[in-house]
């Protein structure tokens, strides 16, 4: 249908659909509508490992099971509507025929980000034009987790675009954070962020930019993004097709560091290869893994990306961070990255390698007036500006404005032909291979580097508008294609991590009064925040998923008995009560 009347068929399949998912919901069994029991939460909180051996045992009910899940489903979706398809009524089902409960997932419930294919359901990504078009196959990741004995109970919400550290789109509404309903649960995987944050098990999402990363430091879980080629991506839809400058990985989400260890083991040992051409035969080394957690480590500190500077609350949880592991008897030390191949190089770099079709894609599927993303539209907007246009905004922002920081991502920001797009692809190589040479380097021979997730708590919706570009402590890290982990450390404190002066004095002060620091900066405020979640980034090198576990679990120990001296209690983290 030719616009504008196309706003009408779009208006008519969002009501369809949220009708249907309202409908669903309504019309579950009994049992998932009854209050969450003790005998419940014992089942949330029992070891995943326990959970597979004592079903495998026929010692716990893989329909009970399931039943609480849905039941955590119920919950979450009222309070942050952060599902998008139910697929509980045919989960019980599969129960019976399609799962095997043999297999070292046996009757674990598995939500999934809503862009995985799953045979029967729609995988729109948000956009009505996908709606209505149901997978008739599973796909390679279904698959994979129905023959390792994992049941698929929900898909979950995203942005539209898939571009954001929101989770909102006019398909499905708007996602919630768990812990503040004002603020974002991050994205592009907040969906999943909230609904393990309120007592799901384990989740999958996908990171191009840090969603993964930042729904879990946003929504206080624990993620993981794995190196491409070491977690099956095949059977998913996306909102750009054909993006390979900075491809997008899907990787795992859970409530705790042991569930997303358990369950990381179990898809790699489920030699995902057999199922996805795409995935690199390297089998779990579990050698690694407790090594990494065994030995005193020398850890290299990113405390600043040199553009947008770390928020005090996000300062005081890598600052505790440091002090607990350093307590530990760890070494930790500030590095200096390379000068020719610094964070802010890498997000110039990386921003044009990402959109190098000129934003066209994210937008060719949206009806006339269908909602973007507040951030996705920033970027459309400089990428169609003409090319003379842009360079002329580009010196106003460079000389008029006095900011090189935006003016350079200004500069080249915009559609690429082939001949422009290889030199980048180049770069990216080149850039790599200084990082690779750095890091290498006996001055540095770090284990692991730890740094911001963001350089703030979750912020506002729709302040994306304002903080779209404020990525680069996770963007770095996809444009190295290293692997790299999520810690939740604390709760901003209303009072401990207020700014004491405007914010614009304090990026003065830090030399960092750029539009990108300032976009992320304005919206924070430790009072409307507290009790939002803190947390720290674990990176390591290409490919080295199971030292990176390793890493977190030995940060997480040194946070368990770590003391506060301000307050004389423990600096771990404290998931949400499930109630």
């Amino acid at each position: 249908m030719l616009p504008p009347f196309d706003y009408f068929t779009y208006r008519r399949i969002r009501n369809q659909k949220q009708a249907e998912r309202a409908a669903r919901f309504t019309s579950l069994p009994y049992p998932y509508h009854l209050h969450i029991t003790e005998a419940d939460k014992e089942i949330i909180d029992r070891p995943i490992e326990n959970l597979v051996r004592d079903v495998q045992a026929d010692t716990t009910s893989p329909l009970n099971v399931l039943r609480t899940y849905g039941k955590v489903a119920v919950r979450a979706q009222k309070r942050t509507n952060c599902i998008t398809e139910l697929l509980l009524p045919e989960a019980e089902s599969w129960l019976k025929s399609d799962i095997n409960l043999k297999g070292p997932l046996a009757g674990i419930p598995v939500s999934l980000k809503d862009s995985i294919q799953v045979k029967g359901f729609d995988t729109s990504v948000g956009y009505a034009a996908f709606a209505n078009k149901p997978a008739q196959e599973d796909g390679p990741m279904a698959r994979l987790l129905k023959d390792a004995g994992a049941v698929p109970y929900a898909k979950t919400a995203l942005p539209i675009t898939l571009l954001s550290f929101e989770s909102a789109n006019g398909l499905w509404g708007t996602c919630l954070n768990p812990h503040i309903p004002g603020y974002s649960p991050g994205g592009s995987t907040g969906g999943e962020a909230a609904l393990l944050a309120l007592g799901g098990r384990i989740g999958i999402g996908s990171d191009v930019a840090g969603s993964v990363r930042v729904p879990a430091a946003w929504s206080g879980i624990y993620s993981l993004r794995c190196s491409t080629g070491r977690w099956p991506k095949a059977g998913v839809s996306t909102s750009m097709p054909g993006q390979e400058g900075i491809p997008s990985v899907f990787s795992p989400m859970a409530r705790t560091l042991n569930d997303l260890t358990y369950f990381t083991r179990a898809i790699i040992n489920m030699k995902p290869w057999k199922y996805d051409h795409s995935v690199h035969p390297i089998s779990w080394r579990g050698d690694l893994e407790t090594e990494a957690q065994s030995k005193p480590l020398r850890i290299g500190l990113m405390s600043n990306d040199g553009v947008v500077p770390p928020t005090p609350a996000i300062e005081r949880a890598v600052a505790t961070t440091v002090a607990a592991l350093t307590e530990a008897g760890h070494t930790v030390s500030e590095i200096t990255t390379p000068s020719n191949a610094d964070p802010f190089t890498g997000l110039n770099l990386a921003s044009q390698l990402l959109n190098s079709d000129g934003c066209h894609h994210f937008e060719s599927n949206l009806h006339t007036f269908e909602p973007s993303d507040p951030g996705a539209n920033q970027l459309r907007r400089v990428a169609h500006l003409p090319g003379p246009i842009r360079y002329l905004y580009y010196l106003y922002v460079r000389y008029i404005k006095r900011d090189k920081v935006l003016a350079t991502l200004i500069r080249n920001f915009g559609p690429k032909t082939a001949a422009q797009l290889w030199p980048l692809t180049a770069a990216r190589e080149s850039f790599r291979a200084t990082w690779h040479q750095w890091w290498d380097a006996e001055s540095q021979q770090y284990d692991f580097i730890l740094c911001p997730v963001n350089a703030t708590p979750a912020l506002p919706h729709k302040a994306m508008h304002d903080a779209v570009s404020s990525c680069g402590y996770t963007f770095l890290w996809n444009l190295l294609d290293y692997s790299a982990g999520v810690i939740p450390v604390g709760h901003v404190d209303a009072v401990r991590d207020a700014l004491v002066t405007p914010y614009k004095t304090v990026l003065k002060r830090l030399g960092a009064d750029n539009a990108i620091a300032r976009g992320a900066w304005k919206h924070y405020d430790s009072g409307k925040m507290a009790g939002l979640p803190t947390a720290v980034q674990i990176v390591g090198r290409r490919w080295q998923e199971e030292q990176v576990l390793g890493y977190m679990a030995a940060v997480e120990k040194a946070l368990e008995v770590y003391i506060d001296p301000a307050t004389g209690g423990s600096a771990k983290y404290s998931l949400l009560d499930i109630d």
